[in-house]
């Protein structure tokens, strides 16, 4: 991010942004990214009332490609080249998967519970890489993702109160997300990041479209401004999550993330009356210290291997 040559305004705001350590431009853009995000699943959660999920889904994907092109036309397609297409293709796939159960959840759930839930998709990540990539855990992440689960328990009380259907499909998206991180492993080591983001962009784009013509109705006036919203919030808080964990250590910027319950709970309550349980506040610190723990394993042992 460098705003040199430009305005005197920009000029000043780039001097200041250069000034700041690595780790506090790495927080300043986490939280962004939780404004960003918290900002998408409200705006889902609202227009749910009038268009089918699925559809805002193909709409969300529609508008990031479009924010997309201008990078594009900077670029050009060379960077499109690849020889996994089938890998892109899986990805592509499993985000659908993913976005569509995600959006769904957002539709019939509460905010604060959906965002709580999905802080389970890093121990989702972290069980399937030993079970489909043969990794090692020690004893102490096992424990880290046994109590990852206990805390989505607590959310659930399962046998105490009925688990209702968007809890069952942010897992479910969890566990895709979880699935599409293992592919997003494997494609980086041999493609750039453009090039994953270039495939993913265009093929959600194709494969959230089917879908969206089973549901389709057309939207409002009003309602393609918040589909505007929706993509524009949507790929602005990717990006600037990824530039991010880029910036600064992943332990330093992670805690953070924590935020998106925060917002999601006073949006919740402003724009829907939604009022968070003891138990989901509780469930939710337990999973992401969890999920963080299990970060900070990872990054302890990649560090290991360097050396």
């Amino acid at each position: 991010m460098d705003w040199t040559g430009g305005p005197p305004l920009a000029k000043s705001l780039n001097d200041w942004w250069q000034a700041l350590s690595a780790a506090s431009r790495g927080i300043i853009l986490m939280v962004v990214s939780t404004i960003c995000f918290s900002i998408m699943h409200t705006a889902v959660r609202h227009l749910s009332a009038e268009l089918h999920p699925l559809q805002i889904v193909f709409f969300r994907n529609l508008f990031g490609m479009i924010v997309f092109l201008p990078l594009v036309l900077r670029s050009g397609l060379s960077f499109m080249r690849t020889k996994r297409l089938p890998m892109h293709l899986a990805r592509a796939g499993l985000n659908v998967c993913a976005m569509s159960a995600f959006f769904m959840a957002l539709s019939m759930t509460p905010l604060a519970r959906v965002n709580a839930l999905s802080f389970t998709a890093p121990l989702f990540t972290a069980v399937l890489t030993v079970l489909l990539l043969g990794e090692r855990f020690r004893a102490r992440r096992w424990a880290a993702i046994f109590f990852g689960f206990v805390g989505t328990m607590v959310i659930l009380r399962p046998g105490v109160i009925s688990i209702d259907p968007g809890s069952w499909l942010t897992l479910l998206a969890a566990f895709a997300w979880g699935l599409t991180m293992i592919v997003i492993r494997s494609l980086g080591r041999t493609e750039s990041s453009l090039t994953i983001t270039g495939y993913m962009i265009t093929f959600l784009s194709l494969f959230s479209l089917g879908p969206a013509l089973y549901v389709w109705q057309w939207p409002q006036v009003n309602a393609w401004l918040v589909l505007l919203l929706i993509g524009i919030s949507g790929t602005i808080a990717q990006i600037l999550l990824a530039e991010s964990l880029k910036t600064a250590e992943t332990t330093v910027v992670l805690p953070f993330d924590f935020l998106k319950v925060v917002w999601a709970s006073m949006l919740g309550f402003m724009l829907f009356t939604e009022v968070p349980t003891i138990y989901t506040w509780a469930g939710a610190a337990i999973i992401f210290a969890s999920s963080f723990y299990v970060a900070y394993r990872e990054r302890q042992v990649a560090r290991q291997g360097e050396g």
